[in-house]
């Protein structure tokens, strides 16, 4: 290593294999990036959360690779397989269904380990729902806090939204459209009415953000097709600096 780059604090990179994180579309193919499509036009094989719909999501494109599943329940078998075509030299893509890997998707041990292994791993960067709502939430967005998908029940579930109540800073969490409405329920019983933007089929046709405070939202929850992407936000009272971004999302699908 040479003189500048230790002063730099730039660590070479011992090997030749690459891994590519590469944001995708949450619902609108045209939000690929060209930096993606040109990465991807040279990768050697893809490891993906879902390899139908990235392989339908390539199609368009004329891409064509070695696509290997890559997700939760299969990732402590599959990270071997992985790392061992880093250490071939090849250059592998890491994709999730839609948005950016690791954020409430898989990736984060396999990144993790490739790099203990000495391996460069390059973001290529594109969608994200949470940030992509949060643009427009009309809630501060100068402090933020991604929680993710909270418990489903049980006193773990109750402990979460009790600790996030004591936040002073806008939260992002993600549920599935099936438990929205209990969720809203629950919100409303710890953070009180506050203000809420359900932001519903991000980036296609149908795209439509609901707004109104926990309750109102929760009186006509019912007449919302529970189907595609849902983010919403809500902020307690106007004296409390205290809010909260609700994000819900669901079956995301590439137009």
């Amino acid at each position: 290593m040479g003189e500048s780059k230790r002063k730099r604090g730039i660590k070479d990179v011992g090997k030749k294999g690459i891994l590519y994180v590469i944001a995708t579309p949450i619902g609108n193919l045209m939000d690929i990036t060209i930096r993606a499509i040109n990465i991807l036009k040279e990768i050697d094989i893809i490891a993906a959360e879902d390899t139908r719909k990235i392989a339908a999501l390539l199609k368009p494109l004329n891409i064509s690779h070695p696509l290997t599943s890559y997700f939760e329940h299969n990732e402590a078998r599959k990270i071997p397989l992985i790392i061992k075509q880093l250490e071939e030299g090849k250059k592998v893509a890491l994709m999730v269904t839609a948005g950016t890997p690791t954020i409430s998707d898989p990736g984060y041990r396999l990144i993790k380990e490739a790099i203990s292994k000495g391996f460069q791993v390059i973001p290529i960067p594109g969608p994200s729902a949470a940030i992509a709502a949060l643009s427009v939430s009309g809630l501060p967005s100068d402090s933020f806090i991604f929680q993710g998908f909270i418990p489903r029940k049980g006193k773990k579930r109750d402990e979460m939204l009790n600790e996030l109540s004591k936040q002073k800073r806008t939260i992002i969490l993600y549920e599935s459209p099936y438990r929205i409405k209990k969720t809203l329920k629950d919100l409303y019983e710890v953070f009180g009415d506050r203000d809420t933007v359900i932001a519903r089929e991000m980036t296609k046709p149908h795209e439509e953000f609901i707004r109104g405070t926990l309750k109102s939202i929760l009186e006509r929850i019912d007449e919302v097709t529970i189907k595609g992407e849902f983010t919403g936000f809500q902020k307690r009272r106007k004296a409390d600096i205290k809010f909260l971004m609700f994000f819900i999302l669901y079956k995301i699908s590439i137009n």
